[in-house]
């Protein structure tokens, strides 16, 4: 019986999650089910195909990963299930498995079209518990997942920006603000390594915002850090407040890391 993870938009005040888990539970009731998270913001899948990205790799091989956060419910949008080497993954074809998929070795991607193992009659609002949940308890039962529907030969891909390092810096983006308002960067940790061997800093423009530290308390209370967060990505934080508040920072904004102190404001 296969573990079977979950991650949606859909909160915890509405009865969604809970009508998921009761479809799963009916047709796999020893199947363990573990919520990733259900608060990604509405209807963003590139916040929902990151944080699915970040968090899957950590759970047992063989574990069913599912991923709604569908705005095109209800549309002509596919659905699929996607066998890896090491997991299952089942949700829309709109992007939002995309980025967990590239860090994995795909064996098959399948159309979910076989309504035999679909929840009848099938919502045209809510395919989280009509499709997706009944066909990640079936997979987590060991239903080989050709039976889903026919091959597919590629999905719906993301575009990941990647960061530049022209020399003496990197250049990159926010990707993700979490729950404590860390603004997660497309800087692979990795590159840190990569600039000259020197205190690194933050810039937003000409502006400093920040030196780069091991960990939040590296700064005093309320200063900003940049640090090589869990995700394997540069965060920029504030020890004990949100950087994105202070800071106004955005998905989408550019930063640079670089060596050494420059001339320019300094942020707190």
């Amino acid at each position: 019986m296969r573990l079977i993870t979950l991650t949606t938009d859909f909160g915890t005040a509405d009865w969604f999650v809970g009508t998921m888990k009761g479809v799963i539970a009916g047709i796999a009731p020893q199947a363990r089910v573990i919520d990733l998270t259900h608060e990604v913001p509405a209807g963003d899948t590139r916040a929902g195909a990151f944080a699915l990205a970040a968090g899957c790799r950590f759970f047992p091989k063989g574990a069913v990963h599912v991923g709604v956060v569908d705005p095109g419910v209800g549309s002509a949008r596919p659905a699929l299930a996607v066998q890896t080497a090491d997991y299952w993954f089942v949700g829309p074809d709109n992007g939002v498995l995309s980025w967990a998929l590239a860090k994995e070795r795909i064996k098959t991607v399948r159309a979910l079209e076989n309504e035999d193992y679909f929840l009848q009659p099938v919502s045209g609002t809510f395919q989280g518990r009509d499709i997706f949940a009944p066909v990640a308890a079936h997979l987590s039962r060991g239903l080989a997942i050709r039976k889903l529907g026919p091959a597919r030969k590629d999905f719906v891909r993301l575009a990941w920006p990647e960061p530049r390092w022209p020399g003496d810096r990197i250049e990159g983006e926010v990707v993700y603000i979490d729950h404590f308002g860390n603004a997660i960067t497309n800087i692979d940790s990795a590159l840190l390594g990569s600039l000259p061997a020197a205190p690194l800093e933050v810039f937003l423009g000409r502006k400093r915002l920040c030196a780069v530290a091991a960990y939040y308390r590296a700064v005093r209370p309320g200063r900003s850090v940049a640090v090589p967060g869990s995700s394997g990505y540069l965060e920029i934080a504030i020890n004990g407040a949100s950087a994105a508040d202070r800071h106004g920072l955005r998905v989408g904004q550019r930063v640079t890391v670089r060596a050494g102190r420059v001339t320019g404001q300094t942020a707190g």
